[in-house]
């Protein structure tokens, strides 16, 4: 099964490793370094447009490593996973 994050984007999954809300979570240094490292190694895939970004979902994949930018709530992304019966 897959889970639209938004706009054309939909990831397996099996590949999702966690779901964040980019307000809460980047008031932390930690996530700020992750998230620009990410950018940095060609990791981040923006799948928000044009819109402003509002949620990261990271996904490991056999290809390695992608964090997707997405203009849905983070809450949102994890309803859309409970209601399709994803762990």
């Amino acid at each position: 099964m897959y889970l639209h994050i938004g706009n054309d984007f939909v990831v397996k999954k099996s590949d999702i490793v966690a779901i964040f809300d980019l307000d809460i979570t980047s008031q932390s240094i930690q996530t700020r370094k992750y998230l620009s490292m990410s950018e940095k190694s060609g990791c981040v895939i923006n799948a928000s447009g044009e819109e402003i970004p509002k949620s990261f979902v990271v996904c490991a994949a056999p290809e390695g490593q992608r964090v997707y930018l997405s203009q849905l709530n983070s809450s949102t992304l994890l309803r859309r996973n409970e209601q399709m019966g994803i762990e």
